[in-house]
């Protein structure tokens, strides 16, 4: 039985948050393609610009999500720039690894502050904006949010965070005809997959376990595509995703248990080892949204950053 055609994107204004790399960019590029009028927010100057160059010379602002007046403005100015919107995807998040007992409780902080404070912030400044018929609010989740591992409660908890967020906001907007959906990943090719799992400690906590590998990152923008064009309630990648969801209790009993030997030795090492935020966060809010693309203000102003430990 073949799959239901999408509608076309062509037209569909698109704002995307943690857009200079990963699922972000490439999910811009393929939307532009697809004829989307797109816009692009992210930390990384020059990954985010040339992330809008190749999505068509798209407006783009460096902007923190974690800054709710910064969010506040840039989103603003980019719906002008493009006439409005009609769908925000919320896509920016960051990991790391964090031992509960005896991890840094900053590493906690600073992952809510991004994927769940971040997420509300967008939701914020974009909801007026998307509040209409057609209108539709993307939010990006994990596996992670219904599996949960060891050493990565922070993720987790933020990625159910965002669960929550998706099911309130779903009722609070039914009644201007957008809709919400949610995105929610395994192991993708991307930087967050890389930077996140591949420690010593995550090596040996997990011990070798994975449900199909890392996937390939085309066939998630595949999905995210069908869903933004249908606006979807629930989009999953890699496919198996959907199932694992609904016997999730079943099979964080069988993960539990499984790597329940190694988790000790994997504590161990993760209170020792300095690994890096999978994105590196700003020293501190701004209260600014800047640089922007030549012509919106003057690209000159740095934005102070230092290496996430």
């Amino acid at each position: 039985m073949s799959r239901r055609p999408a509608p076309s994107l062509a037209g569909r204004r698109v704002l995307i948050t943690g857009a200079a790399r990963g699922i972000g960019r490439a999910l811009a590029v393929r939307l532009h393609r697809r004829g989307a009028e797109v816009a692009l927010l992210g930390l990384e100057a020059e990954l985010l610009e040339d992330a809008a160059a190749a999505a068509g010379g798209a407006p783009w602002r460096l902007c923190d999500v974690g800054d709710h007046e910064a969010m506040a403005t840039a989103v603003d100015e980019l719906a002008e720039a493009l006439g409005g919107l009609d769908v925000v995807v919320a896509n920016a998040g960051i990991g790391k690894q964090l031992p509960l007992i005896g991890g840094d409780p900053e590493v906690l902080a600073t992952t809510l502050r991004v994927n769940v404070v971040g997420v509300h912030n967008t939701i914020s400044a974009a909801g007026p904006h998307v509040a209409h018929p057609g209108g539709y609010v993307l939010l990006t989740s994990s596996l992670g949010a219904d599996i949960n591992l060891p050493l990565m409660g922070a993720y987790s908890a933020s990625k159910a965070a965002v669960e929550a967020l998706a099911t309130t906001l779903r009722q609070e907007l039914h009644h201007t005809g957008a809709r919400v959906g949610v995105a929610s990943f395994a192991e993708l090719d991307t930087d967050m997959t890389s930077r996140g799992f591949d420690t010593d400690a995550a090596r040996t906590a997990l011990s070798g376990l994975t449900l199909s590998g890392v996937a390939p990152l085309g066939p998630a923008i595949d999905a995210v595509e069908r869903g933004i064009a249908r606006r979807d309630r629930r989009i999953v990648s890699p496919s198996w995703v959907g199932a694992v969801r609904l016997i999730a209790p079943i099979a964080q009993a069988v993960v539990a248990r499984r790597l329940r030997a190694d988790v000790p030795e994997a504590l161990r090492i993760a209170r020792e080892e300095t690994v890096p935020f999978t994105t590196e966060q700003p020293v501190a809010a701004t209260g600014s949204a800047a640089p922007d693309p030549p012509g919106a203000r003057d690209r000159d102003e740095p934005l102070e950053r230092v290496p996430a430990a």
